[in-house]
């Protein structure tokens, strides 16, 4: 025989379900905070990366920007501040995959493109310790392990994008910026393979190509933490209910 009690909950019940439902909101709302900073951290790396390489081209303008990759910045007069954009490269593409991380709550698929963003952010902040070989100078250890280490970079940062974008259209609050993400991440892949068909030969347009790759992934970036910026900021429907 089973008994069913019909006994109103009592208070101290009552309360430890509040608290607990409380305890689930703080949570959530703190975790959306996390988010958001993480998200315009990223926003704000991106936009200190530019100026900075803006800065290097009036520093430095005997470095062409059509034939010389960025990445001859990290040699000679001003060094340092290439160095240092190798750094915020990093630590933006990190801070943009543990965002978008956060806000997939963990998806499998989207993990394995997180992994790559990650690990093009990484690269990047290799790239600070290994400078590279300019056009006229002689070939180093330096300099091959800084070419070996942004090929991956840029390959994982193109798989990475592409497979993001994919799976964005499986997050409701991803997707309406999913379609343009995609374009974005396909159309970066040309110069990409126009880079690798140079050879990074003295008189081929490889910087252009290179910085044209660079700067479409890193819009990529940028709209992502924008939008995760903006949705994670938004007050919760929850919060939004009138009491």
């Amino acid at each position: 025989m089973v008994t069913v009690s019909l006994r109103p909950a009592t208070s101290f019940e009552c309360q430890l379900g509040g608290g607990a439902t409380i305890s689930r909101a703080t949570s959530r709302i703190a975790n959306r905070g996390r988010t958001a900073g993480l998200a315009k951290l990223a926003g704000a790396g991106i936009v200190v990366y530019f100026l900075i390489d803006l800065a290097l081209a009036f520093l430095r303008p005997g470095l062409s920007l059509i034939h010389r990759a960025e990445s001859d910045y990290a040699v000679g007069p001003f060094s340092w501040l290439m160095d240092l954009n190798f750094l915020i490269r990093c630590a933006l593409s990190l801070a943009a995959a543990a965002a978008i991380a956060r806000q997939s709550r963990g998806s499998g698929r989207v993990r394995i493109g997180v992994s790559f963003l990650a690990a093009w952010g990484i690269g990047s902040g290799i790239l600070a310790f290994f400078p590279d070989n300019p056009p006229g100078t002689a070939v180093t250890a330096s300099g091959a392990i800084h070419l070996s280490v942004a090929g991956l970079a840029f390959l994982c940062a193109a798989i990475g994008t592409i497979v993001l974008s994919i799976q964005f259209r499986h997050l409701p609050p991803l997707r309406p910026i999913a379609s343009g993400l995609l374009g974005i991440s396909v159309v970066a892949v040309v110069p990409l393979l126009l880079l690798g068909s140079t050879h990074f030969r003295v008189t081929s347009p490889a910087g252009l190509y290179e910085r044209l790759f660079l700067a479409l992934e890193l819009i990529w970036i940028l709209v992502v933490s924008v939008w995760l910026a903006a949705i994670a900021s938004a007050p919760s429907p929850a919060a939004a209910k009138p009491t």
